[in-house]
């Protein structure tokens, strides 16, 4: 979702410590937290794009994803422009990041999505339900094909038409191949039921070798609860599919609670979501989970948890997670953006793993969607975790 297309009010950075408790109920926070997760992190460095920097006939910006491409080791970064200002779209890049921070962003390439019939998607405006709405990308480890999430479109009025959410799989020159069969309850359906209005697919990542695609909606489902708000978190779920798209598990991740109060004047309520999840190399059942909130008068709270599926409670049959006890995944804090000492914090919606540095921890990159709004930026932040 796109929470500072609306024209927010004056960005005021607010810190606010995060607590854990045990989580059991669909309104739940924070799970309890043991011993086999609790990654940390500290700050390499950051690097700010040029605002709608001009790139072979595209505007760069709205960069929701970021994935590295091991047959190249170049990085591939979505825009989720709807074809409203080129066609949706994706960039590849040469970024440079070491112990000593990030050296350069250097974009090599952009391609636009192609359809089964081979051209480029309409924007929304044509009113022919074949818009899309991109919002993560990930290179098979298997294939180097780029699998990309494209989340939808839930319609304000009955006259507008039903654009399902989805996974597809293109070629490294966004030729359409296929697509991924998503779970039942990952459909858009009219009423108090299904997937809220874009809070469907936006975070994709794969695990055990490419043999499992994980995918995270975010934000809950209608029959599974509210949305987050100042007392109450909330339950998303976490899906588990095979390449063939086979539902291997289904789990509820806990989703943090609003972190402070919006500005009484603003006519925008707070939004919050997962935005991105990344599996950990070896680990299946193990994740990386961004939550990513705006609040206006307040700005964005980013954060990145350490989350796990073992212990949890199974929940691809329950229809509804309201009311219901069930074990979510245990999630710890890795990193909350304004402990960093980052220059801004901003809506940053993508993460993947890089390099690993010669102290054994992993980089990790992460990006914001600037919305190609005046007022926000096109940030890569690198961490180094272990």
């Amino acid at each position: 979702m796109k929470p500072s297309l609306i024209r927010r009010a004056c960005v005021a950075a607010l810190v606010l410590a995060s607590t854990m408790a045990p989580a059991v109920a669909a309104q739940s926070d924070h799970t309890a937290v043991r011993s086999d997760i609790g990654a940390r992190a500290r700050l390499l460095g950051e690097k700010i794009v040029p605002h709608k920097l001009a790139f072979r006939d595209t505007t760069v910006g709205g960069l929701s994803g970021i994935d590295r491409d091991p047959c190249t080791g170049e990085y591939v970064l979505i825009s989720d422009d709807r074809s409203v200002l080129q066609p949706a779209r994706f960039y590849t890049a040469r970024i440079t990041v070491d112990g000593a921070g990030v050296h350069s962003v250097d974009f090599t390439g952009t391609h636009p999505f192609l359809q089964p019939d081979g051209s480029v998607y309409p924007p929304a405006s044509v009113g022919d339900g074949k818009a899309v709405d991109p919002e993560e990308l990930r290179v098979d480890p298997r294939t180097c094909r780029y699998w990309w999430a494209q989340e939808g479109d839930r319609p304000k009025s009955s006259s507008e038409p039903v654009i399902q959410p989805s996974i597809q799989f293109a070629t490294p020159s966004g030729a359409y191949r296929g697509q991924l069969p998503l779970p039942p309850n990952y459909e858009i359906t009219l009423g108090d039921r299904g997937i809220r209005r874009n809070k469907a697919v936006e975070a994709i990542t794969f695990g055990a070798d490419g043999r499992v695609l994980t995918s995270a909606l975010e934000g809950p489902l209608f029959q599974d609860g509210p949305e987050p708000d100042l007392e109450h978190g909330a339950l998303v779920r976490v899906t588990q599919q095979s390449r063939k798209g086979e539902v291997l598990g289904q789990f509820a991740y806990p989703l943090d609670k609003i972190f402070t109060e919006s500005d009484p004047s603003s006519p925008w309520p707070p939004d919050t979501g997962v935005p991105s999840i990344l599996a950990f190399p070896g680990d299946p059942g193990r994740y990386l989970v961004l939550e990513r909130t705006w609040v206006a008068g307040a700005g964005f709270k980013i954060r990145v948890y350490d989350a796990t599926t073992r212990g949890a409670t199974e929940v691809r049959n329950v229809d509804s997670l309201a009311g219901r006890r069930v074990v979510p995944m245990r999630k710890k804090l890795v990193a909350d953006f304004h402990d960093l000492g980052l220059s801004t914090v901003d809506n940053t919606e993508g993460m993947t793993w890089g390099p690993t540095l010669p102290s054994g921890e992993r980089t990790l990159l992460l990006v914001s969607d600037d919305n190609f709004a005046e007022d926000e930026v096109t940030q890569i932040v690198a961490l180094a975790v272990r």
